[in-house]
This record gives structure tokens, C-alpha cells and sequence, in this order.
């Protein structure tokens, strides 16, 4: 049984037939370092990595807080490409309230739009809410990110509106968020209409 004092000391490994989400670890630094040098992927993030150095402080941070129990981030393989695609996350995590996001996302560019963030997202979505029996699963991007807010309203994800001033990123610059959403009791039906390819194809 899964619960709150154990759930970071676990291994979840959560696969599908086009996705493995692995727990990350120190291996999977030279294997994601590749795609996380694409700057593009950092263009709309709070966390800007423009170097191997930056990205092995934004690797570190993961892994550290991962260890304090506050996100639990996961490196995504791509079983039909047979490559690592990139990186996800479960964050801002409260068992009290039965709440997570799922976040930090990214993607080598050429596997954007190929089906591995559907895919992925499902293994996520149905962890959460099947196995950790959460009542809320959020997501959110930068305003200005519209291609992430069509992605999120696209896998069923409902717009809950925008958080003025909410973050300065790196850079300085101050964002504004727009937050997404799913909710337990609408789980069922997303998952029988826009994820139906994936069910009955965990492993």
C-alpha cells in the first residue's frame, strides 16, 4: 500500500506499450542532457538551461527534492523510438488534500506532437488517481505558452483561470500562470473517451 510517509522511498515505474516513466536518478543525466540542451524547451519555464551546468543544477535540484518529499520526478522513455524522450514530474504534492501537479514537462522537439506526452500524461493521470485515489491533479503553464494550454484542454484538462504575477522566472521576468485542471469524479469519462487507446495496455 501506497502512502504518504512511503510514496518518495518507492520506485514507480509507471508503463504503458508507448511509454516508460522511470524514476530519475543519476544515470539518466547523460542520456537527458541532449535533449535538455535544446533551448527552445526552457523558452516559457520558470528554470532557464542554456549549459550542461545549467542543467546539472536543474538535474540536481529534482533529485534533491525528490530526497525532501516535496516532488517526485520521473525521466520518460519512448518504447516505439526506443530512445529517452525527456522528463516529467509530480509536484507540488499534498496527501492531506489528495492534491498534486503534474508539471515540469518536456520533450525532445522531435517527439512533440508523436503521441509519447499523451501517452505519458495517461500513465500519470490514472496513477494518481486509481492508485494514489487523489481527488485533484493540476497543471499549469505560462500564459503566453500557447501551444502547452492547447495541449492541456486537448487531454481533457479544464481551464481554471489565470494567477496575475505568479512567478519570476530565471531571467527575471515575471509570468503569469494559467492553471489547468482534473478532478476525480470527471476522471472516469476522460479516460473512456480521450485516453481509450490506453486502457488495458499498462504493464
Amino acid at each position: 500500500m501506497i502512502t504518504a510517509e512511503n510514496f518518495f522511498i518507492q520506485d514507480h515505474i509507471l508503463e504503458n506499450e508507448r511509454a516508460r516513466l522511470e524514476p530519475l536518478n543519476e544515470k539518466h543525466f547523460e542520456l537527458l542532457l541532449p535533449i535538455a540542451l535544446h533551448t527552445e524547451l526552457w523558452e516559457f519555464t520558470g528554470a532557464k538551461v542554456r549549459s550542461e551546468a545549467d542543467f546539472k543544477r536543474y538535474f540536481d535540484t529534482a533529485l534533491a527534492e525528490k530526497k525532501a518529499g516535496s516532488s517526485y520526478p520521473f525521466a520518460i522513455y519512448d518504447k516505439y523510438n526506443n530512445c529517452f524522450a525527456g522528463c516529467t514530474r509530480y509536484g507540488n504534492i499534498s496527501f492531506p488534500n489528495k492534491r498534486m501537479e503534474i508539471g515540469w514537462t518536456w520533450y525532445h522537439p522531435a517527439l512533440q506532437r508523436s503521441g509519447i506526452n499523451k501517452a505519458s500524461k495517461f500513465l500519470l493521470l490514472s496513477f494518481g488517481f486509481e492508485t494514489l485515489g487523489l481527488n485533484r491533479i493540476e497543471l499549469k503553464t505560462s500564459i503566453l505558452n500557447l501551444k502547452s494550454q492547447g495541449a492541456m484542454l486537448k487531454i481533457g484538462a479544464v481551464k481554471e483561470g489565470v494567477l496575475r504575477n505568479h512567478m519570476i522566472n530565471e531571467d527575471g521576468i515575471v509570468r503569469d500562470t494559467m492553471y489547468f485542471s482534473f478532478i476525480a469524479p470527471e476522471w472516469p469519462n476522460i479516460k473512456e473517451t480521450i485516453f481509450k487507446e490506453f486502457i488495458n495496455t499498462s504493464l
